[in-house]
């Protein structure tokens, strides 16, 4: 659209409107966000996983019993006024262990992620940038440990290191009396981060390692290198923040999976143990009773699904919204 003023000299001043060049200019976020909230899809799992983070934030102040309050006299029952999912075997709200199940599957799965996206990101700019013995010998790493199945990888490092530690936390109090380690519950959750973490960061690194490759001969790189700027910071002001987006895909894949893992551990009895609750454990324990007792088991799984579920969504969402390659609309 253009406009014509006349001046005063009888020339016409064009006044350019609504050009193309003269419009808002479009970021590369920008236009992620606009095609994230038309993928419906993507949408609902946003909110499936907002409601979730809400849920763990929240959720324990919101419920209406503690999560290891017992009524003997009320063992088992239907969902109610009074207990909106039911109670358990032995009389514990169920809709207020679910609360409590999802600060527990949250923090897991948000810790070992970010720990495993800090060791990828260390080890992946390392091989990509480095190159040379380094980078083959962290391929050949992450090669064997991504050549075993997650869960039994899993398993496998929280039942060898659980009892030691364990053990090591009880001799500690023991000769000192440091009150921190007179429970050690809060050591299942150190364990399941650990297992998780060292599961998890193979995928980042050889994400990370990719994407720099891939990058590193880009023209801006070869003029930071005739700049003078050193390796590393390249590495770290050009490389990174442009390889940052595809992490950020994966990361919503490493939080659903690490959900996912934390309860397949704790149903296996080596990760969260009770009291404490976690979706995992809460199946584990009513398992026995589905038959005649369906929702005891049903209301932790549908949980865990719809969870993940959502956050699988989303990343599908942010995969879509943040590929180069799919076409701005």
């Amino acid at each position: 659209m253009s406009e014509i003023n006349s001046t005063a000299d009888g020339q016409q001043d064009r006044t350019l409107i609504d050009l193309p060049e003269l419009r808002a200019q479009r970021s590369l976020w920008g236009d992620a966000l606009r095609k994230l909230v038309r993928n419906r899809l993507a949408v609902v799992g946003l909110i499936v996983t907002g409601l979730l983070l809400f849920a763990a934030l929240f959720g324990p102040a919101l419920a209406p019993y503690a999560y290891t309050e017992q009524n003997l006299l009320r063992t088992a029952e239907m969902p109610s006024a009074d207990y909106w999912l039911g109670t358990d075997e032995i009389g514990r709200d169920m809709f207020s262990r679910v609360l409590y199940g999802a600060r527990t599957a949250v923090l897991v799965a948000a810790v070992s992620t970010l720990i495993s996206v800090v060791l990828g990101l260390i080890f992946g700019i390392l091989a990509g940038y480095g190159g040379g013995w380094l980078d083959s010998l962290i391929l050949r790493i992450t090669d064997i440990t991504m050549s075993m199945p997650s869960i039994l990888l899993a398993a496998l490092i929280a039942a060898t290191i659980k009892q030691p530690i364990v053990n090591l936390a009880r001799n500690i109090y023991t000769e000192t009396g440091f009150p921190l380690f007179a429970d050690t519950t809060w050591l299942d959750l150190v364990i399941v981060f650990g297992g998780l973490s060292l599961v998890f960061w193979p995928v980042y690194a050889r994400l990370i390692r990719g994407q720099i490759l891939s990058l590193r001969e880009k023209e801006y790189i070869e003029a930071a290198r005739a700049s003078g700027i050193p390796g590393a910071q390249i590495a770290l002001r050009h490389l990174l923040p442009n390889a940052i987006g595809p992490v950020i895909v994966q990361l919503t894949f490493s939080f659903s999976a690490g959900m996912v893992l934390e309860s397949s551990l704790s149903y296996l009895g080596i990760g969260v143990q009770p009291p404490q609750a976690s979706w995992g454990n809460m199946i584990s324990s009513n398992i026995g009773s589905w038959s005649y007792r369906p929702w005891l088991v049903m209301v932790p799984a549908a949980t865990l699904a719809i969870a993940t579920l959502g956050v699988n969504f989303l990343g599908d969402g942010l995969n879509d919204a943040l590929n180069p390659r799919s076409s701005v609309k």
